[in-house]
């Protein structure tokens, strides 16, 4: 047997069907869609449709919410930081902030900034800027002779309605 000859068995490798290639083909015509109707144009999307009841997700009860003030950080423990300075991916001469831990790729997300946690161990000295740390993250960088420099996550003040404004004067 050489290379050259070796093929799949029969059968093996089966090519797609070519729908709505003429009526010789098989499917034809119709495309396997059988016969008028919803389900036969195309476009159309009725998952959970129960036939005029209540559907199933409508009946069942809703849970939790979205909280618009929430805070999203990108959690990043130390033993992650250790990992990638060993591997040469994070410099630990200049400070290491969001920005840093992102292009590593180690802070995924995050839109309000990163938060420090103590998972693993850290042995190298650096400088770390964050919006958040645990008592423990602090408590080892601290011990492995490095600092953290916790940013303040800037507030708005609050929108003043106008209207209710020109009320209360008037």
């Amino acid at each position: 047997m050489k290379l050259n000859e070796l093929k799949d068995n029969q059968g093996a490798r089966k090519e797609r069907m070519r729908i709505g290639r003429g009526i010789g083909s098989g499917k034809g015509k119709t495309g396997g869609r059988g016969q008028k109707g919803q389900k036969s144009r195309s476009g159309v999307s009725i998952n959970g449709f129960a036939g005029g009841q209540m559907p199933l997700h409508m009946r069942l009860p809703k849970r939790g919410f979205n909280n618009p003030f929430g805070t999203d950080y990108a959690i990043v423990n130390l033993g992650m930081i250790q990992k990638f300075i060993d591997a040469k991916k994070l410099d630990t001469k200049g400070t290491i902030d969001h920005a840093a831990l992102k292009a590593a790729g180690l802070a995924r997300g995050g839109k309000d900034g990163v938060r420090l946690l103590a998972k693993g161990e850290l042995k190298s000295k650096i400088s770390l800027s964050v919006h958040g740390a645990s008592k423990g993250a602090l408590e080892a960088v601290e011990k492995a002779g490095g600092k953290v420099e916790i940013i303040e996550k800037k507030v708005l003040p609050p929108k003043v309605n106008a209207k209710k404004d020109a009320k209360n004067k008037a």
